[in-house]
């Protein structure tokens, strides 16, 4: 209890640092939404800079989160020169306003390169934060992140704009149905991070870990993850070790991590914090990667985020559970015993499932990058398939609905197991799926298909956006209404009726189910290049202008953003792959085989009746593959070259997907052949056996 938050300036140390009216005014603005007072800045710097020079901290930075999808600083010291040496000084104007060079981020030509200035903005809504690292401590401010013109060039000023959009249309809502207390609602996420780890020997030895976060070469051991026994399994001590570390630094943060284990593939794991409001779940889950790569390297160890380090085991995802509470305390996804009788949660349940159906593609969108596309549809991770599931009690409620009115609901019960020294347990009114992309988890929603190097910022951005629509089109019909009740029941009729379609609770790796989702109308969305076109749709644009998220500037610039990253991230595989070829696996391969070739000399030459066939016909298979790859390598090359003439974005991104990527796995192919005859003392590179069954 003393270690959390002890390196977070939170309430309770504004509290007892700021004067009364001070401390009221900037509460008010952190927990109601209301505009900030720039006359107290002066006040808060000061509290704040002598509270981080207590404990140590000599530098502040304003931290923010560029379109790159990780964060960026910039670090000042607190001195200032004086006549007699030097003050630690921090004004308001500093903590307000920061001014990074923006020229070097990512901005999708809202800013041309020699236009430099961009402004950081003080998020108060957000913690300050000092961070310990090799004996230096550093005040860490969250922050925007905008341009001199004006436009957001970060994940932050969206986010918190989204939010702003779903509390107003949510307490619309709320007050149809006599709320009269609650003023604001606040969307809330917690996100489980999964993520592998790998000695860093072996990492330092592979160039496509370390260049481009996931193996491009390497074929699988005979034993993966079939047995199913890395899965909750006994945490072994090293990895125990650094865990604790782990926690103890998020817990002085004010992380509240809660859960960890060991994932289903070796060498994998998983750490999920209590859900909170989602802009600091945002900011706390880029601390959560940021501590799990930072301790790794304490431990000798270096943690993976890619989607996909590893192929023929499962990759990494993070599981983002949203839901909306108001500020009277209720969670308006809580269905209660009854929830056929709960109209209010049926209401928010019902815009929920409209937005879902009716902006899927977006979605998708939200979950698409290269290191994902590995993921999605594999039977590890959910289809690139947009569906939710409700579990057997809500689908019948909305059975029920559509024939005209929820008379009931099923309900819970005991699981006895058959065994009198063991408890009778409580049985959950449905099972869960762990196949829906978007599936109603009891009070919350859990969208399953993020990648795990993701900020969930992104995500988040399009879930509130669109449940904010699908809640205003509700406001906007209800206020009129002479009949509440009477028009509410046909309106919820109406929207289940309509999109009913894009509910499933069965198993959605199933080909039946890409058959049965095309029957029914529902996008299927393969690749990122065609995901993210959702960005720019009309829909989307008059969506997002419509709330204040983005203007259309803002998202064509986002769009142009996410294409480039994808194709730099196949560039730079397809680069690392020619040279992990061309430098290591092509020269081992021919030592190899003049070792083989030498022993067939030699053995022949004793005797020609002895029997050289096994030399022979592994020599003659090792040329072949060398053959192969030589040839490859090529093809590679000149698909590269060809995808990078091409001026068009879109069709250069086009080009990446179909043929570039194409190519490389064809390479793919030939190297692990060759691993797998190459003797061991010859192959340059880690295998899977040793990376994945070390920990």
């Amino acid at each position: 209890m003393e270690m959390f938050g002890q390196n977070v300036y939170n309430l309770s140390v504004m509290r007892e640092r700021l004067p009364k009216n001070v401390f009221k005014n900037l509460k008010n603005t952190i927990e109601e939404g209301l505009p900030l007072d720039p006359s107290i800045a002066d006040v808060v710097a000061t509290s704040m800079k002598e509270w981080a020079i207590e404990r140590g901290a000599t530098h502040f930075t304003h931290w923010f989160q560029p379109m790159t999808g990780i964060t960026a600083e910039k670090h000042d010291s607190f001195i200032s020169p004086a006549d007699n040496g030097v003050l630690m000084e921090f004004s308001g104007k500093e903590l307000i306003k920061g001014e990074p060079d923006a020229s070097s981020f990512p901005s999708g030509g809202l800013r041309a390169t020699f236009e430099a200035r961009g402004y950081t903005a003080w998020d108060c809504t957000s913690p300050a934060f000092l961070r310990e690292e090799a004996d230096v401590i550093t005040l860490v401010i969250p922050t925007a992140f905008c341009s001199y013109t004006g436009e957001a060039l970060d994940k932050k000023t969206p986010l918190l704009r989204s939010m702003e959009a779903l509390s107003k249309q949510a307490v619309r809502i709320l007050r149809l149905f006599g709320n009269t207390e609650a003023t604001r609602v606040t969307s809330t996420v917690g996100a489980e991070q999964e993520y592998f780890l790998v000695d860093k020997s072996f990492y330092l030895e592979r160039p496509d870990l370390m260049l481009a976060g996931r193996t491009l070469f390497g074929a699988m051991s005979s034993k993966g993850q079939e047995l199913e026994d890395h899965y909750f399994g006994s945490i072994k001590e090293r990895v125990l070790s650094y865990m604790k570390e782990v926690n103890e630094e998020l817990w002085k943060l004010g992380v509240t991590a809660k859960t960890q284990h060991n994932e289903v593939a070796p060498g994998q794991f998983e750490i999920a914090p209590i859900f909170e409001n989602t802009n600091i779940a945002t900011d706390h889950n880029q601390m959560v990667m940021d501590v799990l790569k930072r301790v790794a390297l304490r431990h000798d160890l270096v943690c993976l985020l890619h989607e996909k380090p590893f192929a023929g085991v499962n990759g990494s995802g993070k599981h983002n559970n949203w839901s909306m509470s108001s500020n009277d305390g209720q969670n308006l996804l809580e269905p209660g015993h009854t929830p056929h009788e709960n109209a209010q949660f049926l209401t928010f349940l019902m815009a929920t499932i409209k937005a879902v159906d009716t902006y899927a593609g977006l979605l998708r969108c939200s979950c698409a990058n290269a290191g994902n596309d590995h993921r999605l549809g594999a039977n590890e991770a959910p289809p690139a398939i947009i569906s939710m599931f409700l579990g057997e009690q809500l689908a019948d409620i909305l059975d029920q609905i559509v024939a005209g009115g929820a008379k009931s609901s099923t309900k819970s019960g005991l699981m006895k197991i058959g065994v009198t020294t063991l408890p009778a347990l409580p049985k959950d009114t449905t099972d869960r799926n762990r196949t829906s992309p978007f599936a109603f988890t009891g009070n919350k929603f859990e969208f399953r298909m993020l990648g795990s190097s993701f900020s969930i910022s992104g995500p988040n951005i399009i879930i509130n956006t669109i449940i904010a629509e699908t809640l205003k089109q509700f406001a906007d019909k209800l206020e009129k209404s002479k009949n509440f009740d009477a028009d509410l029941q046909k309106l919820l009729q109406e929207t289940a009726k309509k999109h009913q379609r894009v509910v499933f609770n069965g198993n959605n790796y199933s080909d039946e189910w890409v058959k049965e989702a095309k029957k029914r109308g529902l996008p299927n969305i393969p690749n990122t290049p065609e995901a993210l076109k959702e960005l720019v749709s009309k829909e989307a644009v008059e969506v997002f202008v419509a709330h204040g998220v983005f203007n259309e500037k803002e998202l064509h610039a986002r769009y142009d953003i996410m294409v480039e990253q994808y194709v730099k991230a196949l560039n730079i595989e397809a680069l690392t792959m020619l040279d992990m070829a061309k430098q290591s696996i092509v020269p081992a391969a021919m030592e190899f085989a003049t070792e083989v070739a030498t022993s067939y000399n030699a053995v022949a030459a004793v005797s020609g009746k002895l029997d050289v066939s096994a030399q022979k016909e592994l020599l003659g298979e090792l040329c072949d593959k060398l053959a192969s790859m030589n040839g490859n390598v090529k093809a590679l090359e000149k698909a590269l070259d060809a995808a990078l003439k091409i001026e068009d974005v879109e069709k250069q991104a086009a080009s990446f997907r179909e043929k570039v990527f194409a190519k490389m796995l064809d390479l793919r192919a030939d190297g692990d052949a060759l691993e797998k005859i190459i003797a061991a003392k010859y192959w340059p590179l880690p295998t899977y056996r040793e990376m994945l069954f070390i920990l």
